[in-house]
């Protein structure tokens, strides 16, 4: 019996596929991400260079703390960034809207309202037409 289950391997895959959690970010939201993660890097890392500057008593000092700030700045506008792209992106792209029957119903309804007066119109507008023409009867070909 133990000879038999050496002889048979077991196959176990390497890895078993799981439904994503939470859908992939838009590809131009992702990008903004990217950069901002990478901006706030280099600030907090100016950050800790000029305060290690600045116990060291390096002329260094006042540069990195005037370039820390800017870069502060830099980093809040990219956060900044994250939020108005996924913002915009969405107010285009994200919401697909299906229609409930009693929607539909009510637009086809008010389509087929505006095609009858449309075409009524029409209608109208021929027979004013043939009126104003008048066929002879009754005009006088000089007045």
């Amino acid at each position: 019996m133990r000879a038999e289950k050496r002889e048979r391997p077991v196959h176990r895959p390497l890895w078993v596929e799981e439904p994503a959690r939470r859908r992939r970010l838009p590809d131009p939201v992702r990008t903004a991400a990217v950069r901002a993660v990478i901006i706030i890097a280099v600030t907090l890392f100016q950050a800790m260079v000029a305060f290690l500057c600045t116990l060291a008593g390096s002329w260094l000092a006042f540069p990195m703390v005037i370039s820390s700030v800017v870069s502060t700045v830099v980093a809040t506008w990219g956060a900044l960034d994250v939020w108005v792209t996924r913002q915009v992106w969405n107010q285009r792209y994200g919401v697909v809207s299906a229609p409930s029957s009693t929607a539909r119903a009510l637009r086809q309804e008010r389509r087929r309202a505006r095609r009858q007066a449309r075409a009524a119109a029409r209608t109208e507008r021929g027979q004013e037409r043939i009126r104003t023409r008048g066929g002879g009867a009754g005009q006088l070909s000089h007045p």
